[in-house]
């Protein structure tokens, strides 16, 4: 299966106006963002975990991270709430649910294979600091290495902001909205940018807040069985 899978070209895509397609897992979910496989696959995602719903115990051959969009996602690590950044390095293993329920943003076999850092930050528990060079342009830090710069922005109301974009870049609005290239994107909207695109973004009269990953799409490549 391939959705979205030129990464030359800009994507924008409304998550309220796809269809929720089922898993081969019971009460899992999910809406297809791009994806290059078909379930060993290079994907992006918006999963959703109805109450009571499990994963059976799996390994992350190519790595997975998401971030926590509603309700409490659960596994052997703990229990994460809305707000909550993982990354499950390639090789390591869980067995994933949600007794409440839950929705994710979840991003698969997009790590370098190497890779063994564990990471889990609650974003409810993190500030976010001003951007000298972005007037109206908060940032909380969530990873970088030399691939890639994961963060949230906080983009006050009206805002105008230049997108980095030389390693390519997503957007996934959290609240708010914001208009970039003529399109409006409002709440749980995702936007690719491809490496080198001239963007800049203007925030709605609400602002918005943002999950951004730059810098990654240098090195996409499709994943193997």
């Amino acid at each position: 299966m391939e959705l979205n899978a030129d990464f030359s070209r800009r994507v924008v895509m409304h998550a309220d106006a796809i269809p929720w397609q089922a898993s081969p897992i019971a009460g899992v979910s999910r809406r297809m963002l791009d994806r290059i496989g078909d379930e060993v696959a290079r994907a992006t995602s918006i999963v959703r975990y109805d109450p009571h719903s499990r994963f059976s115990t799996h390994v992350h051959t190519g790595g997975e991270e998401f971030l926590v969009l509603d309700g409490v996602f659960q596994d052997e690590h703990g229990d994460f709430p809305a707000g909550s950044y993982i990354r499950n390095p390639p090789q390591s293993r869980h067995t994933p649910g949600s007794e409440p329920g839950c929705t994710i943003l979840v991003k698969l076999w997009q790590f370098d294979l190497a890779d063994r850092s564990h990471i889990r930050i609650d974003l409810n528990k993190i500030g976010a600091v001003a951007d000298p060079k972005r007037p109206g342009v908060a940032i909380t830090p969530m990873f970088l290495d030399p691939r890639e710069n994961v963060r949230v922005e906080q983009w006050e109301p009206g805002a105008t902001v230049p997108l980095d974009t030389d390693g390519g870049a997503e957007l996934f609005v959290l609240e708010g909205g914001f208009e970039e290239g003529g399109e409006g994107l409002r709440r749980h909207s995702w936007l690719r940018l491809p490496i080198g695109a001239r963007a800049t973004a203007k925030a709605g009269p609400a602002g918005a807040k943002v999950w951004i990953k730059s810098g990654h799409l240098r090195f996409v490549a499709p994943p193997s069985p």
